[in-house]
């Protein structure tokens, strides 16, 4: 048998170390006598993860190990009076902040969700603007009017829109392409230019030149094709952040509003 003394240190031993097995469990390390919480923990690999990264045991030791060092240098940062630093303090107040106002968008965001029937109207209106026909043009824009209406007879005349539009057009993203425009509701361009380019039939070109704040243009008309809108549910991410950020821009205004600034 045991000796009664050696006994009762083991069972002290053993509720000593129960005891401190809470306190153990909520810090992942404790350097210098200063411990590392595991919420600290929790909330990088949170991070790291909705950054894309794979949450894994892998991850939990990188982790432990950057909080470590970062708590080390802190250390080394404390006794050298860094933190004390007014440059140092007004850029940790900064960080604090974006730190706190992150947070109160995210719970703004989360509290005021876009409805169902909100999505399905900001749809139905974007839809409703994009409605009719998308056109595929060819453009030549030149810096006057003589020059336009000269390109417009050499066109007519037979010569080459395309190798005409190289060597003339001012558009650098069309130019090098002959013009070619691409497809393109018309609602896209500047009204002058959106209404020459309605009044033409597929395959027609501008008997004169078409006047914009770009300059002149010689319009084509290569074809026409109504618009196909996307499906709701292939759209929906990009209106639900649509309708959030307007959201969030309001609420950032009526706190605005109501705020004392002097």
């Amino acid at each position: 048998m045991l000796p009664m003394t050696l006994k009762k240190t083991r069972l002290w031993v053993l509720l000593a170390t129960f005891a401190a097995a809470p306190a153990f469990a909520q810090n992942i390390a404790v350097v210098n006598g200063t411990p590392i919480p595991k919420a600290r923990a929790d909330a990088l690999v949170e991070q790291l993860v909705a950054q894309g990264q794979q949450d894994s045991p892998q991850l939990e030791a990188a982790v432990r190990q950057e909080l470590v060092n970062r708590e080390i240098l802190m250390q080394e940062a404390i006794r050298e009076g860094i933190p004390s630093r007014q440059d140092v303090k007004a850029q940790m107040a900064v960080a604090q902040q974006t730190v706190a106002l992150h947070a109160l968008i995210q719970n703004f965001l989360k509290t005021n969700p876009p409805t169902d029937a909100e999505v399905k109207a900001r749809y139905d209106q974007l839809v409703g603007q994009a409605g009719g026909n998308e056109y595929h043009l060819h453009h030549i824009l030149v810096d006057n009017e003589q020059l336009a209406k000269d390109l417009i007879a050499k066109i007519k005349a037979g010569a080459s829109f395309e190798a005409l539009a190289k060597q003339y057009s001012k558009d650098p993203g069309s130019a090098k392409n002959g013009g070619d425009l691409d497809w393109a509701n018309p609602k896209a361009y500047v009204p002058a230019f959106a209404n020459a380019a309605m009044h033409l039939q597929k395959g027609q070109m501008t008997d004169t030149p078409v006047h914009t704040q770009f300059g002149w243009h010689i319009i084509r008309v290569d074809d026409i094709r109504p618009v196909t809108p996307p499906p709701l549910e292939q759209v929906r991410d990009q209106i639900v952040q649509q309708i959030q950020q307007e959201k969030l821009q309001a609420f950032e205004e009526s706190l605005r509003q109501k705020a004392k600034i002097q």
